[in-house]
């Protein structure tokens, strides 16, 4: 078997455990999202993960694992580094207006080249601290990115009225429940199973209270 299909049978499998029914040509797309990712990553070192089956469980499939959660006709990823969950979420769930944001330049000229090479519609990269990004999103996705109380802090006012935020974390952050600004609540907290990942990983949805 080819490294390519061996990719593609694990990626197929994880998507088939989360219970994830994908659109048309999304699973090529994932994959020739790791393979651009595997081959900037050589010279821009945009992510630790090097090995391109680790990409497919620590990357693709965690943030599959929120795709249910995800919802609203826009969606703001802050802190997304190479796109993650991002870019994921775009080819996984597409149809809405989808703004990647990160402050490092390397990350954001890679997101630049994925959209185009991926044909992502209605997906755009700014190069930005999350305090500088205008708009109202309904749905705000941040994976590990920082506290609570930071994120909400810099970026709270990218939330619709009725929009979600998703915190990816990976241990249950209980210590950080205090710091949730004024105006915020978490209204559930999931213990996500990702497919061949052993460490835990938690989503808390937040909103406007």
């Amino acid at each position: 078997m080819n490294a390519r299909a061996a990719l593609q049978t694990r990626l197929e499998q994880g998507i088939a455990e989360l219970g994830l029914a994908l659109p048309a040509g999304a699973v090529p797309r994932l994959l020739d999202y790791q393979a651009l990712l595997q081959r900037w990553n050589a010279a821009y070192n945009l992510t630790a993960v090097r090995e391109p089956m680790e990409m497919v469980t620590r990357h693709l499939l965690d943030s599959l694992a929120i795709v249910p959660f995800v919802r609203g006709a826009s969606l703001v990823d802050l802190g997304t580094g190479p796109g993650l969950p991002g870019i994921v979420l775009a080819i996984a769930a597409p149809g809405r207006e989808t703004l990647l944001v990160d402050s490092n330049g390397k990350k954001v000229r890679f997101l630049r080249e994925a959209i185009r090479a991926l044909k992502l519609d209605g997906v755009r990269a700014v190069q930005s601290r999350v305090e500088d990004v205008e708009g109202r999103f309904d749905c705000v996705t941040a994976r590990a990115f920082a506290s609570l109380a930071d994120m909400l802090g810099w970026g709270g006012h990218l939330l619709a009225p009725d929009g979600v935020w998703l915190a990816m974390k990976g241990k249950r952050p209980d210590d950080e429940l205090a710091g949730i600004p004024p105006g915020f609540e978490v209204r559930a907290t999931h213990a996500l199973a990702v497919p061949g990942l052993p460490a835990e990983r938690h989503l808390l949805v937040l909103a406007r209270s």
